[in-house]
């Protein structure tokens, strides 16, 4: 390696370090001192480039690359490093492997985020699947009656109250006991109908889960099965006497009605219909569940108080007007497979104005109960509840379109709310 002194033109030769950085750093502190002395020329310059041009060039590794020698100093009119295209082609290597990891954390965190995404796509889809599912139980169990159910055991449990003490753990053990079996039976009772009334369904209530299609013949069956078990077991385990005879006749009235074999399906025949609807609503309902709240829960003798045959003699009247109104809007299905309700053998209007009167005179005679009532805010809650009841129920019926299948419909929905507030204010009739 040639190397011009400071202050002299004349090269001398120094002994090769063998790095290219040692060789770098002598030329750079050479040629620093020549220009700081003012002494160097044309030649100096020319023989110091020459000089470096002629040098071999050296393989330079990973630490000549980014790391800096402790005994070379800092110049930062100088490259960090300067290599041939030779020396930089050497070191490739490393420079993949880091686009390698850079390219195998990005797969890393694009896998995370399809994983997330997948998890979330499941979830929603089972979430998406069970409040599919428990939408059509919901319309399968015919919440209309399940309601009716509730309100009717509560309102009659009230009954055997005689004062404020009677409000107590014991008696909500005994509404609960009397609340789920019944629900299960009313869930049977009601899948049983839809089982055998499929293709009639498809029809008239096209919309309920068997006649559309969303549950399976095979589902309905379990349901029935399971609700119908699940509601002897458990009032067998309860053994109150009352409750397990509300729950059989209302597992062999309902099952009559709806099966189709020899000498049943009752629901073909307009008045074997009506008096299975009568004699569960109307009849069990009140006495069998009011005897199981003062027999089982509460330990009293068997009374029955003017309360009850009040509430026995109204729904009488109630449950008929609900077994003649709910064959109006499915007409057309019930002559296509030969059901005879009084509405296909008597037409709609009769038979929808022969509903509006009797629940007519049932109000008025629930208005001249409620008069004859010891207490006098008693009086004005039966009286005026009862008068406002059947005004509103006059309202509506004289503007209803019986030529629309909706419109009746909606009627018969109201017809039920109707039967709730009767429920609401039977335990004020004292």
């Amino acid at each position: 390696m040639v190397i011009s002194r400071p202050g002299s033109l004349s090269p001398c030769y120094a002994p090769d370090y063998g790095t290219r950085t040692r060789a770098s750093s002598e030329r750079s502190r050479g040629l620093n001192l020549s220009i700081k002395n003012g002494s160097l020329g044309k030649l100096a310059f020319t023989t110091t480039c020459k000089s470096f041009a002629i040098q071999e060039p050296k393989v330079l590794t990973y630490n000549t690359l980014h790391k800096r020698s402790s005994n070379q100093p800092w110049d930062p009119h100088k490259s960090r490093f300067s290599a041939s295209p030779l020396d930089v082609k050497k070191h490739d290597k490393p420079l993949d492997h880091l686009r390698a990891r850079k390219k195998t954390s990005l797969f890393a965190i694009e896998k995370h985020t399809f994983e997330s995404e997948s998890k979330v796509s499941v979830s929603k889809s089972w979430w998406s699947y069970v409040r599919k599912n428990f939408t059509a139980l919901y319309r399968f169990s015919r919440p209309h009656t399940v309601y009716g159910t509730v309100i009717g055991i509560i309102s009659v449990s009230l009954l055997t109250f005689e004062g404020s003490s009677d409000l107590s753990p014991l008696f909500l053990k005994g509404l609960l006991q009397a609340l789920v079996p019944s629900l299960l039976m009313n869930i049977y009772v009601v899948g049983l109908n839809q089982l055998f009334d499929i293709e009639i369904d498809k029809v008239n209530k096209p919309d309920l889960p068997l006649a559309s299609g969303e549950f399976s013949m095979g589902t309905g069956v379990a349901i029935v099965i399971f609700c119908a078990f699940m509601s002897f077991l458990m009032g067998l385990m309860i053994r109150s006497p009352a409750l397990l005879w509300a729950l059989l006749i209302s597992f062999l009235l309902g099952s009559v009605y709806s099966i189709n074999l020899p000498f049943l399906r009752w629901k073909r025949f307009a008045l074997l219909a009506a008096s299975c609807i009568l004699s569960v609503r109307a009849i069990v309902v009140q006495i069998a569940f009011y005897m199981h709240m003062q027999l089982y829960t509460l330990g009293r003798p068997a009374v029955f108080p003017r309360a009850l045959m009040f509430a026995t003699a109204f729904m009488c009247f109630f449950t008929t007007v609900i077994a003649l109104f709910k064959d109006i809007p499915d007409v057309d299905g019930d002559q296509s497979f030969g059901i005879e309700s009084f509405s296909v053998r008597l037409g709609q209007k009769p038979v929808f104005w022969l509903c509006i009167n009797l629940l007519l005179v049932a109000y008025g005679v629930a208005m001249v109960v409620g008069a004859a009532c010891s207490s006098v805010w008693t009086k004005l809650v039966t009286v005026l509840g009862h008068g406002t009841l059947a005004w509103i129920l006059w309202l509506r019926a004289r503007s209803l379109d019986l030529k629309s299948k909706v419109a009746i419909t909606s009627f018969y929905m109201f017809i039920w709310k109707l039967f709730y507030m009767e429920y609401l204010l039977i335990p004020f009739v004292r």
